[in-house]
C-alpha cells in the first residue's frame, strides 16, 4: 500500500516502487488546463479577427458575431484563471543564484548534460522565464483589451489612444503566442514533464535529474530536518 512520506502544498514523495513524487495537486492541474485552453481559444479567435484572410476561423465559434463577443469574455477568464495560478506559484518562481548558472550553461541543458549544472528547485530558469513573461503579457493584454472593447467601454479612451492600445494588444498577442509555443515545446521535449500536469506526479528519477534540490528538500523535510 502506498504511504505518503511528505506532504506540503501538494508536493510529497510516495514510497512506491519505483518511487514517484507528487508535483501538482488536482486543483492546480485543473487551473493550468483552464488557462491553457483559454489561451488557445483566444489565439484562434484573435487570429480570426486580426486579418480578413483568417476570418474563416470564426466558423469554429459559430460566425463572426459570436467570435466578437466570445473573445473578450474568454480574455477575462484567462486573466482570472492565471491570477489564481499566479497566487499559487509566484514564490516558487522567484530568481535564485543557480538560475544564472543554468542560463549561462544552457548548452548543457540542450545536449542533455544536466549533471554539469547546479541542483535546481521546483522550477528552472526557463520555466521561471515563461511564468513571468506570461504574467506581464496577460496584464498588458487585459488592460489594452479593455481599452479597445468598444461595446462596453466606448468612452473609456480617445480614438488615438484606442489605436495605440490595439497595436500594443496585437504585439503582446504575438509575444504570448511565441511564449506559449516555447512552453509546449519544452514540455514535450523534456520527457516525463507532461505527466506532471496530467497525472500530477513525476518519477523519482525525473525529479533527481531535473530538480534535485527540490527533491532533496522534500526528503529532508520528511526526516524533520534541513535538506542535505
Amino acid at each position: 500500500m502506498e504511504k505518503r512520506l511528505y506532504s506540503q502544498s501538494g508536493d510529497h514523495i510516495e514510497s512506491t516502487d519505483p518511487v514517484t513524487v507528487s508535483r501538482y495537486r488536482g486543483f492546480t492541474r485543473i487551473n493550468h488546463w483552464v488557462t491553457a485552453l483559454s489561451l488557445i481559444v483566444l489565439l484562434i479567435s484573435g487570429l480570426a479577427l486580426f486579418h480578413p484572410s483568417l476570418y474563416f476561423l470564426t466558423g469554429l465559434f459559430g460566425g463572426g458575431q459570436n467570435t466578437r463577443w466570445l473573445h473578450p469574455l474568454v480574455g477575462i477568464l484567462l486573466f482570472v484563471s492565471f491570477f489564481i495560478l499566479f497566487v499559487q506559484l509566484w514564490r516558487l518562481n522567484l530568481p535564485k543564484p543557480e538560475d544564472r548558472t543554468w542560463v549561462a550553461n544552457i548548452g548543457d541543458v540542450v545536449t542533455g548534460h544536466e549533471e554539469r549544472l547546479p541542483e535546481l528547485g521546483k522550477y528552472n530558469a526557463g520555466q521561471k522565464g515563461v511564468f513571468w513573461a506570461m504574467s506581464v503579457l496577460i496584464i498588458v493584454l487585459i488592460v489594452s483589451g479593455v481599452m479597445v472593447w468598444e461595446e462596453y467601454f466606448p468612452e473609456l479612451v480617445s480614438l488615438p489612444v484606442r489605436r495605440w492600445a490595439m497595436l500594443i494588444h496585437s504585439l503582446a498577442a504575438v509575444l504570448i503566442i511565441l511564449t506559449f509555443i516555447a512552453h509546449v515545446y519544452a514540455a514535450v521535449w523534456t520527457r516525463g514533464t507532461l505527466r506532471a500536469m496530467t497525472r500530477g506526479t513525476v518519477t523519482g528519477g525525473w525529479a533527481w535529474r531535473h530538480h534535485r534540490k527540490w527533491l532533496r528538500e522534500l526528503a529532508g523535510r520528511e526526516r524533520g530536518g534541513p535538506a542535505e
